[in-house]
């Protein structure tokens, strides 16, 4: 049968099919695959078969569509870590405060979803908390770039119908730093879900993992979602230093223009055109510096 995998924990993967969970193994030959990169995601759809005490066997994992990914930090050897597949659109949600935005690490998540073509929408939370219109001037960059951003409290439920019709028959994940209300977002959209929460610390601003295990979701209304665990860092994967520029829909356009065909956009490069268009007031100052980091700076962003 074919179903798609909802869940991995412990070595077994519950596989959903015609309305039903199954908790699966996987075949010996699919192990001996593994290279640095996880065998099965959540959302993969998989060929799998019951066996006679109902559990079941994964034979095989279909080809996907897209993957959402980061390189993992502290270990000895690189590894790709598929944090889900096979998704329509990923949410990106952030706080406008409590914890406050991390908005180089919501560029690294858009460049990520640039590469692998994913459809990305940016979720700002709690704007109970500072006012919607405070909220909308942190975020002001990223609509203009044809970015799609909702201004919801999970707590009041401002925006939450927006998200709801949002993740309606579609295949969705839900991604963001730790105690930005990802699981609060869900459980306001289908409470019968009732995922845990918890509240941020009020000693260092910063979220506590709520969620530690990834997991998707059937919704009532149709579709799938995801909710995965709070990070703290996200490393770039397989995205080489020149063909960054690419991946800013600001950038992209001007690259041309430059004087030479090989610059950086570094503030020391000659008849840069990036350099220039950020002098006028065209690019965002901070966006231009979010690229200078990642191509120069910290291979991830803390």
């Amino acid at each position: 049968m074919e179903g798609r995998v909802l869940k991995y924990h412990s070595g077994f993967y519950h596989v959903f099919h015609d309305g039903e969970l199954t908790t699966c193994k996987i075949r010996g030959k699919l192990k001996s695959r593994r290279k640095n990169t996880d065998i099965i995601a959540i959302g993969d759809l998989v060929k799998f078969e019951i066996l006679p005490d109902g559990s079941g066997i994964i034979e095989e994992v279909l080809p996907r569509t897209n993957e959402l990914i980061r390189m993992t930090s502290g270990i000895k050897i690189e590894y790709r870590q598929i944090l889900i597949s096979n998704m329509d659109q990923v949410l990106l949600v952030f706080a406008c405060t409590h914890p406050e935005p991390r908005l180089r690490m919501l560029d690294r998540f858009l460049v990520v979803c640039e590469k692998q073509g994913i459809t990305p929408i940016i979720v700002v939370n709690k704007i109970d908390l500072l006012g919607e219109e405070q909220a909308r001037i942190l975020f002001r960059d990223y609509e203009p770039l044809g970015y799609r951003t909702v201004y919801v409290s999970a707590e009041d439920g401002t925006g939450i119908e927006e998200v709801r019709e949002l993740l309606t028959n579609r295949i969705s994940g839900l991604v963001g730093p730790s105690g930005v209300g990802k699981s609060t977002i869900i459980n306001r959209i289908d409470p019968s879900l009732d995922l845990r929460t918890n509240e941020i610390s009020d000693y260092n601003e910063k979220g506590r993992h709520t969620t530690v295990v990834r997991e998707m979701f059937p919704l009532k209304g149709g579709g799938f979602v995801a909710d995965l665990p709070g990070l703290k860092t996200l490393a770039l994967w397989d995205i080489e230093p020149e063909e960054l520029d690419g991946y800013f829909p600001e950038l992209r356009g001007l690259v041309k223009d430059c004087y030479y065909s090989d610059c950086t956009h570094d503030e020391t490069e000659v008849g840069c055109a990036v350099h220039q268009a950020v002098e006028e007031g065209k690019v965002s100052r901070e966006r231009y510096e979010s690229y200078l980091r990642m191509r120069f700076g910290d291979e991830e962003e803390n």
